[in-house]
């Protein structure tokens, strides 16, 4: 599927792909019949599978075998079949964590896909390296993974539900999907954390100067890194649509010996489009998804300079430092401030 977050309309972002996707007509009266009745959210999460690491092999958790992990079907109303599967830990009486994520219709919703293959090996290697009391700036999804996975707290350890990623026609329900949504997972934000996720946010949006003096705001005189992934482009586009405007289309994929097609696909769709930079990420064996910048302006933030755009020098970007890499995310080390020459 693809879809573009165009300036000023992009927070509407999915909607029609998913009718198209998910059941024509039928899935049409469904949405209408939302948008025209406000009332609960209109989907649930239901229990289908729960033990410990070895009931869930594919999760590669081998690490963590004190985990106790449960599988979720999302159901929406009027619909037979789950629209999505969440896989979610935590550890004894802990606050679950969603650390696995599976769209079955055309577009993202609730979540995007992830894979969790990356995120297996990333938590050691902070647990490794990364100083005790180090200051962790990350998306408040991938926060609180870490902070599951290594024991260590991140800025960011509650359910944020920035950005709800839903279809136009669940906007009515929005109140309803985020009470529900901080009820199931029982971690509500405090003021303060949502209103220094929002910082984070303008940081990450900002030209990379002054996004990265927002960042030492943020770990306040710590020593302090900041970890990303591909997709935080989609979720920053999603709740910055006029600083930074996002596109993605995902492309299907016959191998690893498909690299030159693929290219070749993912370069003709942005001249197509007059895009203006890309990078791709695979979540699945079969499905490799592209995230383009619409315009010149999106590719000097400093999110889009952080990631391996075809715009950017990661290994070169002198206003942090990258310090580690795996599959989709990138670690950067906070410098300290320069002293000024006063």
């Amino acid at each position: 599927m693809e879809a573009t977050l165009t300036r000023p309309s992009s927070k509407i972002l999915p909607s029609l792909g998913v009718i198209l996707a998910a059941g024509g007509f039928l899935l049409l009266g469904w949405f209408a019949f939302l948008w025209f009745d406000p009332g609960p959210a209109p989907y649930q999460y239901r229990l289908v599978e729960e033990g410990g690491i070895e009931k869930f092999p594919k999760l590669e958790l081998g690490a963590w075998p004190d985990l106790k992990l449960t599988k979720q079907e999302i159901h929406v109303e009027g619909m037979e079949e789950a629209i999505a599967a969440a896989y979610i830990a935590r550890r004894g009486n802990s606050k679950p964590v969603m650390i696995g994520w599976e769209n079955h219709v055309g577009e993202p919703m609730i979540f995007l896909d992830s894979k969790l293959s990356e995120l297996s090996i990333l938590a050691p290697a902070i647990s490794k390296h990364m100083p005790k009391d180090a200051a962790i700036l990350a998306w408040w999804d991938t926060s609180r993974q870490i902070q599951l996975l290594t024991g260590l707290d991140p800025v960011f350890t509650t359910q944020l539900n920035e950005p709800l990623i839903m279809p136009m026609v669940w906007k009515p329900r929005m109140e309803s999907i985020l009470k529900y949504e901080r009820d199931f997972w029982g971690a509500p934000p405090t003021e303060d954390e949502q209103r220094k996720f929002q910082r984070f946010a303008d940081a990450l949006s900002s030209e990379p100067k002054e996004g990265v003096e927002i960042l030492r705001e943020l770990v306040g005189g710590r020593e302090g890194y900041v970890v990303v992934h591909i997709a935080d482009i989609y979720k920053l586009g999603l709740m910055r649509p006029d600083s930074i405007g996002v596109a993605y289309k995902d492309f299907p994929v016959k191998g690893s010996g498909d690299v030159h097609g693929l290219n070749a696909m993912v370069k003709r769709w942005e001249e197509d489009n007059k895009f203006t930079a890309h990078t791709v990420h695979g979540f699945s064996q079969n499905i490799m998804r592209a995230y383009f910048l619409t315009d010149d302006k999106s590719t000097k933030t400093l999110l889009a300079q952080m990631l391996p755009m075809t715009t950017s020098l990661i290994l070169d970007f002198e206003p942090l430092q990258m310090v580690y890499k795996e599959g989709g995310y990138l670690v950067y080390k906070i410098p300290s401030a320069q002293p000024s020459n006063n």
